[in-house]
């Protein structure tokens, strides 16, 4: 089914329930419900029909929603971008041009109710994936790849009807889009304000009994939270003492690893680890450290034109996108330890980055900290930290840290801080952008002495 006809459900049976609110304003599900039917048709008269792709580019959240929901309905295959992008950037990072660009809310256009015969394996939903190192991928899936793993979230989050859902942050992320997506699904309340709220988050918590977000995210949340009974938490590892803070604030942590390939993955509602998240099956191939290989009903079909990517398969079904975890059995817990291609070699030593960042985040003052390796002559690389901090800690405290808990080849040899590390729309460190502006000596980036 299509997401839209959940709308048009819930608008049925709760017509004057707040289905979306954004910056511009908010829509009841019959409102919401109506601007969806006035756009397809619109669509629809535009050529884009089933299997057509129709690019979105709308700065307001709502519009975009609506954009996306109602190429849905027609059939068409809904893909969001950056509302600044022009058309000679969509042809760069799209491989076939789009039926129809959406850069302005579509008109509504009067007629008969809209019902699409949707079937399982349509090509429904795209998405960019640039992950925090290459350029954007549109990543196609088909319906049930995505919205059949929406009663599952629904049941192991505790999301409902009842809910009103923070999703902070750009739509374009998948993480982001996912939210607000599967909470329109539920019939519940999406909140957008379709960037982080910054000074406003205070309020928009005061009633928001979900969020969506990051892990470097949690602890403003965990500031003044307000209603919130439940963080969903996705992108990477939860830093050191986050869900005790959590359990301090009465708020349950529900995060999850997976990436917009291979959609969720693992998932842990206790702390007590990653496991399997419903219908997956994992293995690690490979020791000490091997890669992630998933099988499940939730994986993406690939690349939109066939562009290149991490994705791979193998000939039973099992898939990859090159990320490295310890070994692993059913029934055990997962530990994932990044992404294989971000391994730095140095000295015949193979460094993990996310290993020492994890360890230099407990340092007092350090907001976030991103570890590249940096050319060497005779080692080929060395360990480089990137610290993101308001005052930076001394260059001291941070090696003690290192000596303490790292092994002689973890420890960084180089050591730079910043106050703000560049971030993708998911709000994860740009790598390959980070390592970029090292090389090429921003003066945003300052050499710790």
């Amino acid at each position: 089914m299509p997401v839209a006809e959940h709308v048009m459900r819930h608008a049925a049976e709760r017509p004057e329930r707040l289905a979306v609110r954004g910056p511009a304003g908010e829509l009841t599900y019959a409102e919401l419900a109506g601007r969806i039917q006035g756009a397809a048709r619109h669509l629809l008269g535009r050529g884009a029909g089933r299997g057509a792709l129709v690019a979105i580019g709308l700065a307001d959240p709502v519009e975009l929603l609506i954009a996306a929901l109602a190429a849905d309905l027609a059939g068409a295959t809904p893909l969001v971008g950056e509302h600044m992008w022009d058309r000679t950037r969509w042809a760069q990072v799209v491989p076939e041009p789009p039926a129809v660009l959406v850069d302005r809310p579509l008109p509504y256009v009067a007629g008969p109710a809209l019902w699409h015969e949707a079937k399982p394996d349509d090509l429904a939903w795209a998405c960019f994936s640039s992950g925090s190192t290459g350029r954007p991928r549109a990543v196609v899936r088909a319906r049930d790849s995505w919205t059949g793993s929406f009663p599952y979230l629904g049941e192991l989050a505790g999301i409902g009807p009842g809910d009103v859902v923070l999703v902070p942050g750009s739509l374009v992320s998948s993480l982001y889009s996912f939210a607000a997506v599967h909470t329109l699904a539920t019939g519940a309340t999406a909140v957008v304000p379709g960037r982080w709220p910054g000074g406003d988050l205070a309020a928009l918590l005061s009633e928001a009994t979900v969020v969506h977000l990051v892990p470097h995210r949690l602890p403003d949340v965990l500031r003044s939270p307000g209603a919130l009974r439940t963080a969903v938490v996705g992108g990477a590892a939860l830093g050191p003492g986050a869900r005790a803070a959590a359990a301090k604030a009465g708020v349950q942590v529900v995060s999850y690893y997976g990436a917009t390939e291979l959609s969720f993955v693992a998932v842990d509602t206790d702390g007590g680890g990653l496991r399997p998240f419903p219908n997956v099956e994992i293995e690690v191939r490979g020791a000490p450290l091997g890669e992630v290989w998933v099988r499940s009903p939730w994986l993406a079909e690939g690349y939109l034109g066939g562009a290149a990517g991490p994705l791979r398969r193998d000939g039973d079904g099992w898939v990859s996108v090159g990320d490295v975890a310890e070994p692993y059995r059913m029934g055990r817990t997962l530990r994932v330890r990044g992404r294989g291609g971000g391994a730095i070699q140095t000295g015949g030593a193979t460094v993990v980055p996310e290993d020492v960042e994890e360890v230099l985040r407990k340092v007092p003052g350090v907001a976030d900290v991103v570890v590249v390796g940096s050319p060497h002559p005779s080692l080929g690389a060395v360990v480089t930290a990137i610290v993101e901090a308001e005052d930076a800690p001394p260059r001291a405290a941070l090696e003690a840290m290192a000596r303490s808990g790292l092994d002689v080849a973890q420890r960084p040899r180089r050591w730079y801080t910043t106050p703000s590390l560049p971030r993708t729309p998911t709000g994860k460190p740009a790598r390959a952008l980070i390592a970029a502006r090292l090389a090429g000596d921003d003066p945003d980036i300052r050499r710790l002495a």
